[in-house]
Protein backbone atom coordinates (compact mmCIF):
# COMPACT_ATOMS: atom_id res chain seq x y z
CA UNK A 1 0.00 0.00 0.00
CA UNK A 2 0.95 3.60 -0.69
CA UNK A 3 -0.48 7.36 -0.47
CA UNK A 4 -0.64 9.24 -3.93
CA UNK A 5 0.07 13.06 -3.77
CA UNK A 6 -0.53 15.42 -6.51
CA UNK A 7 1.57 18.48 -6.33
CA UNK A 8 0.49 21.32 -8.61
CA UNK A 9 -0.50 18.71 -11.50
CA UNK A 10 -1.44 20.44 -14.67
CA UNK A 11 -2.97 19.02 -18.32
CA UNK A 12 -3.09 20.78 -21.53
CA UNK A 13 -4.01 19.56 -24.96
CA UNK A 14 -2.71 22.35 -27.28
CA UNK A 15 -4.20 25.61 -25.35
CA UNK A 16 -7.01 23.94 -24.10
CA UNK A 17 -6.67 23.43 -19.72
CA UNK A 18 -7.99 19.77 -18.98
CA UNK A 19 -6.60 20.00 -15.53
CA UNK A 20 -4.87 23.11 -14.05
CA UNK A 21 -3.18 23.27 -10.62
CA UNK A 22 -4.29 20.05 -8.65
CA UNK A 23 -3.29 19.88 -5.54
CA UNK A 24 -4.49 16.67 -3.71
CA UNK A 25 -3.04 14.04 -1.29
CA UNK A 26 -4.67 10.27 -1.24
CA UNK A 27 -3.91 8.85 2.37
CA UNK A 28 -2.39 5.57 2.47
CA UNK A 29 -5.84 2.88 2.70
CA UNK A 30 -7.66 5.56 1.77
CA UNK A 31 -11.03 5.26 -0.70
CA UNK A 32 -10.64 8.38 -2.96
CA UNK A 33 -14.00 9.20 -5.05
CA UNK A 34 -12.98 11.83 -7.99
CA UNK A 35 -16.60 12.86 -9.04
CA UNK A 36 -17.79 15.61 -11.51
CA UNK A 37 -19.57 16.50 -15.02
CA UNK A 38 -18.14 15.02 -17.44
CA UNK A 39 -15.37 16.70 -19.32
CA UNK A 40 -14.06 18.05 -16.08
CA UNK A 41 -11.16 16.37 -16.30
CA UNK A 42 -11.42 13.30 -13.65
CA UNK A 43 -10.46 10.52 -15.71
CA UNK A 44 -7.75 12.43 -17.19
CA UNK A 45 -6.72 12.87 -13.53
CA UNK A 46 -6.76 9.09 -12.98
CA UNK A 47 -4.92 8.24 -16.47
CA UNK A 48 -1.66 10.74 -14.96
CA UNK A 49 -1.51 8.79 -12.32
CA UNK A 50 -1.82 5.48 -14.20
CA UNK A 51 0.95 6.66 -16.40
CA UNK A 52 -1.38 6.79 -19.24
CA UNK A 53 -1.39 10.63 -19.78
CA UNK A 54 1.55 12.84 -19.89
CA UNK A 55 1.70 15.46 -17.21
CA UNK A 56 2.13 18.92 -18.23
CA UNK A 57 3.30 20.32 -15.18
CA UNK A 58 3.71 19.63 -11.50
CA UNK A 59 4.41 15.98 -10.34
CA UNK A 60 3.16 12.34 -9.01
CA UNK A 61 4.14 10.69 -5.99
CA UNK A 62 3.34 6.98 -5.30
CA UNK A 63 4.27 6.69 -1.40
CA UNK A 64 7.63 8.69 -1.08
CA UNK A 65 8.56 7.98 -4.93
CA UNK A 66 8.18 10.48 -7.53
CA UNK A 67 6.79 8.68 -10.65
CA UNK A 68 5.49 11.53 -13.04
CA UNK A 69 7.99 10.37 -15.69
CA UNK A 70 8.19 6.39 -14.80
CA UNK A 71 6.52 4.31 -17.23
CA UNK A 72 2.78 2.37 -16.62
CA UNK A 73 4.30 -0.85 -15.50
CA UNK A 74 6.61 0.24 -13.28
CA UNK A 75 4.37 2.45 -10.88
CA UNK A 76 2.96 -0.17 -8.79
CA UNK A 77 -0.55 0.57 -9.88
CA UNK A 78 -3.87 -1.64 -11.39
CA UNK A 79 -6.44 -0.39 -13.22
CA UNK A 80 -9.99 -1.47 -13.75
CA UNK A 81 -11.75 0.66 -16.78
CA UNK A 82 -15.30 1.62 -17.62
CA UNK A 83 -15.09 -1.15 -20.72
CA UNK A 84 -13.63 -3.74 -18.89
CA UNK A 85 -10.94 -4.82 -21.20
CA UNK A 86 -10.93 -8.50 -21.16
CA UNK A 87 -9.59 -10.93 -23.89
CA UNK A 88 -11.98 -12.63 -25.85
CA UNK A 89 -10.38 -15.70 -26.87
CA UNK A 90 -9.30 -16.22 -23.35
CA UNK A 91 -11.23 -17.77 -20.34
CA UNK A 92 -12.08 -16.49 -17.25
CA UNK A 93 -8.66 -18.00 -15.66
CA UNK A 94 -6.57 -17.07 -18.45
CA UNK A 95 -7.68 -13.34 -18.22
CA UNK A 96 -6.76 -13.52 -14.64
CA UNK A 97 -3.54 -15.02 -15.06
CA UNK A 98 -2.25 -12.85 -18.02
CA UNK A 99 -0.74 -10.24 -16.57
CA UNK A 100 1.32 -12.78 -13.50
CA UNK A 101 2.74 -14.88 -16.19
CA UNK A 102 4.06 -11.28 -17.71
CA UNK A 103 5.82 -10.57 -15.13
CA UNK A 104 6.69 -14.54 -14.92
CA UNK A 105 5.45 -15.36 -11.25
CA UNK A 106 5.70 -18.48 -9.92
CA UNK A 107 3.02 -21.02 -11.16
CA UNK A 108 2.07 -22.12 -7.51
CA UNK A 109 1.82 -18.40 -6.33
CA UNK A 110 -0.25 -17.28 -9.60
CA UNK A 111 -2.74 -20.57 -8.86
CA UNK A 112 -3.01 -19.04 -5.13
CA UNK A 113 -3.62 -15.36 -6.13
CA UNK A 114 -6.48 -16.31 -8.70
CA UNK A 115 -7.89 -18.78 -6.55
CA UNK A 116 -7.84 -16.17 -3.79
CA UNK A 117 -9.18 -13.30 -6.21
CA UNK A 118 -12.21 -15.62 -7.89
CA UNK A 119 -12.97 -16.68 -4.04
CA UNK A 120 -13.46 -13.42 -3.10
CA UNK A 121 -14.85 -12.27 -5.94
CA UNK A 122 -17.65 -15.45 -6.29
CA UNK A 123 -16.50 -16.14 -9.96
CA UNK A 124 -14.91 -19.29 -8.86
CA UNK A 125 -17.72 -21.75 -11.39
CA UNK A 126 -17.15 -19.30 -13.99
CA UNK A 127 -13.27 -19.26 -14.70
CA UNK A 128 -13.50 -22.08 -17.63
CA UNK A 129 -15.86 -19.77 -19.34
CA UNK A 130 -15.07 -16.82 -21.77
CA UNK A 131 -15.76 -13.42 -21.46
CA UNK A 132 -18.96 -13.60 -24.13
CA UNK A 133 -20.78 -15.95 -21.91
CA UNK A 134 -21.13 -13.64 -18.73
CA UNK A 135 -23.21 -10.91 -17.97
CA UNK A 136 -22.03 -7.10 -17.53
CA UNK A 137 -21.66 -8.02 -13.93
CA UNK A 138 -20.03 -10.89 -14.14
CA UNK A 139 -17.53 -9.25 -16.50
CA UNK A 140 -16.90 -6.57 -14.59
CA UNK A 141 -15.92 -8.69 -11.34
CA UNK A 142 -13.29 -10.49 -13.63
CA UNK A 143 -11.96 -6.80 -14.25
CA UNK A 144 -11.79 -6.21 -11.21
CA UNK A 145 -10.20 -9.58 -9.72
CA UNK A 146 -7.45 -9.06 -12.34
CA UNK A 147 -6.66 -5.89 -10.54
CA UNK A 148 -6.70 -7.86 -7.38
CA UNK A 149 -4.26 -10.45 -8.23
CA UNK A 150 -1.83 -8.02 -9.15
CA UNK A 151 -1.47 -6.78 -5.16
CA UNK A 152 -0.61 -3.52 -6.59
CA UNK A 153 0.24 -0.31 -4.47
CA UNK A 154 -3.12 1.37 -5.57
CA UNK A 155 -6.36 0.48 -7.28
CA UNK A 156 -7.41 2.84 -9.71
CA UNK A 157 -11.04 3.20 -10.97
CA UNK A 158 -12.38 4.58 -14.09
CA UNK A 159 -15.82 4.66 -14.18
CA UNK A 160 -16.23 0.71 -13.68
CA UNK A 161 -20.29 1.00 -13.24
CA UNK A 162 -21.54 2.97 -15.79
CA UNK A 163 -22.51 0.18 -18.38
CA UNK A 164 -24.47 -1.83 -15.64
CA UNK A 165 -28.30 -1.48 -15.04
CA UNK A 166 -29.26 0.31 -12.11
CA UNK A 167 -29.85 -2.60 -9.72
CA UNK A 168 -26.44 -4.19 -10.50
CA UNK A 169 -24.65 -0.83 -10.27
CA UNK A 170 -25.39 -0.92 -6.79
CA UNK A 171 -24.63 -4.21 -6.12
CA UNK A 172 -21.74 -3.52 -7.38
CA UNK A 173 -20.95 -0.77 -5.72
CA UNK A 174 -21.21 -2.76 -2.17
CA UNK A 175 -19.08 -5.10 -3.54
CA UNK A 176 -16.26 -3.09 -5.02
CA UNK A 177 -16.44 -0.98 -1.49
CA UNK A 178 -16.29 -4.36 0.86
CA UNK A 179 -13.56 -5.65 -1.63
CA UNK A 180 -11.30 -1.97 -0.58
CA UNK A 181 -12.22 -2.66 3.15
CA UNK A 182 -10.78 -6.05 2.96
CA UNK A 183 -7.50 -5.46 1.31
CA UNK A 184 -6.90 -1.66 2.46
CA UNK A 185 -5.33 -0.69 -1.10
CA UNK A 186 -5.29 2.77 -1.60
CA UNK A 187 -7.91 3.27 -4.11
CA UNK A 188 -8.80 6.17 -6.75
CA UNK A 189 -12.49 6.16 -7.96
CA UNK A 190 -13.71 8.35 -10.89
CA UNK A 191 -17.31 8.51 -11.40
CA UNK A 192 -20.07 11.43 -12.78
CA UNK A 193 -22.93 9.93 -10.37
CA UNK A 194 -22.43 11.88 -7.23
CA UNK A 195 -24.49 9.00 -5.43
CA UNK A 196 -21.91 6.52 -5.91
CA UNK A 197 -19.68 9.26 -4.56
CA UNK A 198 -20.91 9.83 -1.01
CA UNK A 199 -21.99 6.27 -0.52
CA UNK A 200 -18.37 4.73 -1.33
CA UNK A 201 -16.10 6.84 -0.45
CA UNK A 202 -13.90 7.94 2.71
CA UNK A 203 -13.34 11.16 1.14
CA UNK A 204 -14.69 12.75 -2.09
CA UNK A 205 -12.92 15.57 -4.46
CA UNK A 206 -15.22 17.29 -6.57
CA UNK A 207 -13.58 18.52 -9.97
CA UNK A 208 -15.46 21.31 -12.57
CA UNK A 209 -13.84 23.30 -14.82
CA UNK A 210 -10.58 21.95 -14.54
CA UNK A 211 -10.37 22.65 -11.15
CA UNK A 212 -10.33 21.12 -7.45
CA UNK A 213 -13.77 22.76 -5.95
CA UNK A 214 -13.51 20.99 -2.82
CA UNK A 215 -12.21 17.89 -1.25
CA UNK A 216 -13.61 16.27 2.39
CA UNK A 217 -15.84 13.41 3.79
CA UNK A 218 -18.61 12.79 2.33
CA UNK A 219 -21.24 14.34 4.97
CA UNK A 220 -18.91 17.67 5.32
CA UNK A 221 -19.41 18.19 1.45
CA UNK A 222 -22.80 17.66 2.00
CA UNK A 223 -23.12 19.67 4.92
CA UNK A 224 -21.01 22.57 4.13
CA UNK A 225 -20.28 23.09 -0.01
CA UNK A 226 -17.65 25.25 -0.39
CA UNK A 227 -18.96 27.02 -3.29
CA UNK A 228 -22.48 27.35 -5.25
CA UNK A 229 -21.19 24.19 -7.78
CA UNK A 230 -20.56 22.19 -5.47
CA UNK A 231 -23.88 22.75 -3.29
CA UNK A 232 -26.01 22.56 -7.08
CA UNK A 233 -23.73 19.29 -7.77
CA UNK A 234 -24.24 17.16 -4.58
CA UNK A 235 -27.44 15.77 -3.45
CA UNK A 236 -30.90 14.87 -4.97
CA UNK A 237 -33.32 16.59 -5.46
CA UNK A 238 -30.33 19.53 -5.54
CA UNK A 239 -30.41 22.56 -3.03
CA UNK A 240 -32.83 25.00 -3.72
CA UNK A 241 -31.68 28.21 -4.65
CA UNK A 242 -32.74 32.04 -4.01
CA UNK A 243 -31.40 35.05 -5.31
CA UNK A 244 -31.45 38.14 -3.11
CA UNK A 245 -28.97 40.60 -1.30
CA UNK A 246 -28.67 41.07 2.81
CA UNK A 247 -30.49 43.70 4.15
CA UNK A 248 -31.38 45.59 7.54
CA UNK A 249 -27.61 45.45 8.36
CA UNK A 250 -26.97 41.59 7.35
CA UNK A 251 -29.76 40.42 9.71
CA UNK A 252 -32.43 39.56 7.01
CA UNK A 253 -32.72 37.90 3.07
CA UNK A 254 -34.90 39.43 0.81
CA UNK A 255 -35.47 37.85 -2.45
CA UNK A 256 -39.03 38.34 -3.83
CA UNK A 257 -41.49 37.23 -1.97
CA UNK A 258 -39.36 36.01 0.04
CA UNK A 259 -37.89 37.72 3.76
CA UNK A 260 -36.15 35.62 5.95
CA UNK A 261 -34.32 36.60 8.95
CA UNK A 262 -30.52 35.62 9.24
CA UNK A 263 -29.95 33.15 11.95
CA UNK A 264 -28.35 34.78 14.78
CA UNK A 265 -25.62 32.25 15.14
CA UNK A 266 -24.67 33.81 11.56
CA UNK A 267 -24.86 37.21 11.88
CA UNK A 268 -20.87 37.90 12.25
CA UNK A 269 -20.23 36.45 9.09
CA UNK A 270 -23.34 38.72 7.25
CA UNK A 271 -22.84 42.05 9.38
CA UNK A 272 -19.90 43.43 7.40
CA UNK A 273 -22.05 42.33 4.36
CA UNK A 274 -24.96 44.18 4.24
CA UNK A 275 -25.81 45.63 1.07
CA UNK A 276 -24.35 42.35 -0.99
CA UNK A 277 -25.91 40.56 -3.04
CA UNK A 278 -26.08 37.08 -2.24
CA UNK A 279 -27.79 33.26 -3.07
CA UNK A 280 -29.39 31.69 -0.42
CA UNK A 281 -29.67 27.61 -0.52
CA UNK A 282 -31.74 25.24 1.46
CA UNK A 283 -31.95 21.34 0.65
CA UNK A 284 -35.08 20.06 0.07
CA UNK A 285 -35.13 18.04 3.42
CA UNK A 286 -34.76 21.15 5.05
CA UNK A 287 -38.20 22.63 3.79
CA UNK A 288 -40.88 20.95 6.48
CA UNK A 289 -44.56 20.98 6.77
CA UNK A 290 -45.97 23.61 8.88
CA UNK A 291 -45.61 22.98 12.48
CA UNK A 292 -43.01 20.23 11.69
CA UNK A 293 -40.69 20.29 13.98
CA UNK A 294 -36.95 21.92 13.35
CA UNK A 295 -33.87 22.47 14.84
CA UNK A 296 -33.72 26.20 15.15
CA UNK A 297 -35.67 29.29 13.83
CA UNK A 298 -38.39 28.34 10.68
CA UNK A 299 -39.21 30.97 8.38
CA UNK A 300 -43.38 29.89 6.95
CA UNK A 301 -43.70 30.32 3.05
CA UNK A 302 -47.19 29.40 1.10
CA UNK A 303 -46.63 28.19 -2.21
CA UNK A 304 -48.53 26.65 -4.83
CA UNK A 305 -48.13 22.98 -6.10
CA UNK A 306 -46.75 22.33 -10.09
CA UNK A 307 -45.50 19.27 -9.79
CA UNK A 308 -45.51 15.91 -8.13
CA UNK A 309 -43.01 13.28 -8.47
CA UNK A 310 -44.09 10.11 -6.57
CA UNK A 311 -40.40 7.58 -5.37
CA UNK A 312 -42.04 4.80 -3.41
CA UNK A 313 -41.44 5.96 0.22
CA UNK A 314 -41.48 9.51 -0.58
CA UNK A 315 -42.33 12.37 -3.27
CA UNK A 316 -40.40 15.16 -4.03
CA UNK A 317 -42.90 18.20 -4.51
CA UNK A 318 -42.28 21.31 -7.04
CA UNK A 319 -43.80 24.44 -5.56
CA UNK A 320 -43.90 28.37 -6.69
CA UNK A 321 -43.77 30.91 -4.17
CA UNK A 322 -43.37 34.15 -5.97
CA UNK A 323 -40.89 34.02 -8.91
CA UNK A 324 -39.20 31.63 -7.01
CA UNK A 325 -39.66 27.15 -6.81
CA UNK A 326 -38.90 25.41 -3.93
CA UNK A 327 -38.43 21.72 -4.08
CA UNK A 328 -39.46 19.42 -1.11
CA UNK A 329 -39.79 16.05 0.24
CA UNK A 330 -43.40 14.65 1.57
CA UNK A 331 -44.70 11.72 2.96
CA UNK A 332 -46.20 10.26 0.04
CA UNK A 333 -49.78 8.79 1.42
CA UNK A 334 -50.01 13.12 2.15
CA UNK A 335 -49.50 14.30 -1.79
CA UNK A 336 -50.89 17.31 -2.20
CA UNK A 337 -52.92 18.49 -5.46
CA UNK A 338 -51.51 20.03 -8.58
CA UNK A 339 -52.77 23.73 -7.57
CA UNK A 340 -52.66 23.43 -4.20
CA UNK A 341 -51.77 26.04 -1.84
CA UNK A 342 -49.40 24.53 0.58
CA UNK A 343 -47.65 25.60 3.69
CA UNK A 344 -44.37 24.88 4.54
CA UNK A 345 -41.37 26.25 6.54
CA UNK A 346 -37.96 26.92 6.20
CA UNK A 347 -35.39 25.32 8.68
CA UNK A 348 -33.19 28.33 9.12
CA UNK A 349 -30.60 26.61 10.89
CA UNK A 350 -29.55 24.61 7.42
CA UNK A 351 -29.67 27.86 5.68
CA UNK A 352 -26.68 28.03 3.08
CA UNK A 353 -25.81 31.49 2.07
CA UNK A 354 -22.79 32.42 -0.97
CA UNK A 355 -21.51 35.36 -2.73
CA UNK A 356 -23.00 36.00 -6.10
CA UNK A 357 -20.05 37.58 -7.02
CA UNK A 358 -17.17 34.73 -6.07
CA UNK A 359 -19.53 32.14 -5.48
CA UNK A 360 -18.03 31.13 -2.21
CA UNK A 361 -19.63 29.76 0.52
CA UNK A 362 -20.33 32.57 3.37
CA UNK A 363 -19.01 31.37 6.56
Amino acid sequence: MAGVTLRGVAKRFGDTPVIEGLDLEIREGEFMVLVGPSGCGKSTVLRMIAGLEEVSGGEILIGERAVTDVPPKDRDVAMVFQSYALYPHMTIRENLEFGLKIRKTPRAEIDRLVGEAAQVLGIVPLLDRKPKQLSGGQRQRVAVGRAIVRKPAVFLFDEPLSNLDAKLRVQMRAEIKRIQQRFGTTSIYVTHDQVEAMTMGHRIAVLSGARLQQVGAPLEVYERPANLFVAAFIGTPPMNFLAGTLADGGTRFQAGAFALPIPTSARGATAPLAGRKVVAGIRPENVLPAGHAARGEVAAVEATVEIVETLGDQIVVHARAGDDVLVFKEDPHRAPEIGAKVAVQLDLAALHLFDAGTERRIN
